[in-house]
């Protein structure tokens, strides 16, 4: 399929807020697996403390994600409090390891209030290849079959971040952007290690029901530009004192 005239490679043409896709120089997604990777044993644990909050389901043309209305609780990076706002999908997966890509990349985006800080958004992402359903995507078959090809959303009530079940021993870590307009830098990437798995139905019906027509979601892979990559662990800490 050829690319369209406002695909991905085009962004930074389009608005003069955008000129970051196109000039950037810590863009994201990367391959993981690069000469410029280092192991270091602890770099520090991510503390989670999430919290079941009111939220809905979007479709955002591009992707379907799932917002948090109510504070839905935060990671912690670094003495950095990183508040949870959404979390959405991408098919076949952004970021590739050794060159290959997987069937499906999820995000979850937090961001701190913090204007004093110089990174304000932190995104935890999750690999997935095709092997048994995701039981989180599971909760949302009919949801997302409801809002397929339309700009819509649906109201769920309450849904529990903890359910993502995001649980492993080492993570990749780098400085990169969003990978959406304006493709803003300075995020905090910290990519789980492990792989996940998820259906070929539930992938299936992630991309038929975004409205863009797009075969696909993911933008193309972007330059590394000298930034070290970290391969760190233990991944997660759940904070308990907070509950």
């Amino acid at each position: 399929m050829q690319e369209s005239e406002k695909g991905p490679r085009h962004w930074g043409e389009l608005k003069k807020e955008w000129k970051a896709c196109k000039h950037g120089k810590l863009q994201s997604p990367i391959d993981l697996l690069n000469h410029r990777v280092k192991v270091i044993p602890k770099l520090g644990d991510i503390k989670m403390n999430y919290k079941p909050a009111n939220a809905t389901i979007k479709n955002r043309g591009h992707d379907i994600s799932i917002v948090w209305l109510d504070d839905a609780g935060s990671i912690q990076i670094n003495g950095t409090d990183y508040f949870l706002q959404q979390c959405h999908w991408h098919s076949p997966s952004e970021h590739s390891i050794n060159g290959r890509r997987l069937d499906l990349e999820l995000h979850i985006v937090h961001s701190s209030p913090d204007v004093k800080i110089e990174r304000r958004i932190a995104v935890i992402a999750m690999l997935y290849k095709f092997g048994k359903p995701d039981r989180f995507l599971s909760k949302f078959t009919k949801d997302m079959v409801s809002i397929t090809d339309t700009k819509q959303e649906v109201h769920k009530g309450v849904i529990d971040p903890r359910e993502l079940k995001m649980g492993g021993l080492k993570y990749y870590r780098y400085i990169g952007s969003l990978t959406i307009p304006p493709c803003t830098e300075g995020v905090i990437w910290t990519m789980n290690k492990r792989i996940s798995t998820v259906s070929r139905e539930q992938v299936s019906l992630l991309r038929e029901a975004v409205h863009d027509h797009a075969e696909m979601n993911a933008r193309p892979l972007q330059p590394l530009n000298e930034r070290d990559i970290h391969i760190c662990g233990p991944m997660f800490q759940h904070d308990d004192s907070k509950n």
